[in-house]
């Protein structure tokens, strides 16, 4: 499997800052951010999957929009790269 060089700490910054951007403006949905997430510290999803202790296929599915994951692997996850689970207002209620 081909192996992408690891994101510099600039880098990763960045890529947190488009994260957030896009979750404040409710373009970001669950199985993109994960693997926004994952491949944005350089990891594949064996290393993601050991890093927040749970299996390969659990992050596979996640990022397939195959799985329904616990508030508790949400809150691993999010924790990486400084995000809270909670609840965003959709757009079309915003545009009311």
């Amino acid at each position: 499997m081909a192996r992408w060089k690891k994101p510099t700490k600039e880098e990763v910054l960045e890529n947190r800052q488009s994260l957030a951007a896009r979750a404040r403006n409710g373009d970001l949905r669950l199985p993109g951010a994960v693997a926004e997430i994952r491949k944005g510290f350089g990891l594949t999803q064996e290393e993601f999957a050991k890093t927040l202790s749970l299996t390969r296929r659990q992050i596979a599915e996640i990022e397939a929009g195959a799985a329904n994951p616990t508030l508790e692997t949400l809150n691993k996850i999010g924790r990486l790269f400084g995000f809270a689970v909670g609840f965003v207002p959709s757009k079309q209620i915003r545009d009311l």
